[in-house]
């Protein structure tokens, strides 16, 4: 009797653990991000605005590196208010460069600024449509194997990457059709 008391708590606890089970599901939102047509128009942008600022910074480079070998070459010939004005131009040409760069290409720069403006919409887009595909597919859990987090196998059933980009693909098709409509 004592057993059989053991056996069925034993039972019924592995089918209430089972039956409570949370299931699991894996996407990448880096992939989606890639396949998002919207997202590689505002990063091309963005590459371009990025590719502006580094040739104007190539730019001061030059000018500073001219400036700089002029008044080395000239420094013996340069007397009092002249050699100092001279040093103060190169050295303020260097602090500006400095300055600039640390604006625009820093941690906290303009840079960083305008990509985390470009890929806030779309991952309030991605997390809405992992949320509807969540609830659809009854999953309890969902990681993201894009951001660090080791997913040492992954079968093909649990990697839901391709239904979330579905759903965004469907609403930015919705969206398209609609303000073609409203074009015409």
């Amino acid at each position: 009797m004592k057993n059989f008391k053991i056996t069925i708590t034993f039972v019924l606890l592995l089918l209430f653990g089972l039956g409570n089970a949370q299931k699991i599901g894996v996407v990448d939102t880096n992939e989606i991000l890639n396949k998002l047509p919207q997202y590689k128009e505002a990063e091309a942008r963005l590459n371009s605005q990025i590719d502006t600022w580094q040739s104007e910074l190539q730019n001061m480079q030059s000018e500073y590196e001219r400036k700089k070998a002029a008044f080395e070459s000239e420094k013996v010939l340069l007397i009092g208010d002249q050699l100092k004005l001279r040093e103060k131009e190169v050295v303020d040409l260097d602090k500006n460069i400095k300055t600039t760069t640390s604006l625009r290409f820093g941690s906290n720069g303009e840079i960083t600024k305008l990509r985390t403006n470009l890929v806030l919409p779309f991952q309030d887009q991605i997390w809405g449509a992992i949320k509807t595909m969540s609830e659809k597919n009854g999953l309890g859990i969902v990681l993201d194997k894009s951001n660090n987090i080791s997913v040492i196998f992954l079968q093909g059933k649990y990697d839901y990457t391709e239904k979330v980009l579905t759903i965004l693909l469907k609403g930015s098709d919705k969206k398209e059709k609609t303000t073609s409509k409203s074009k015409k």
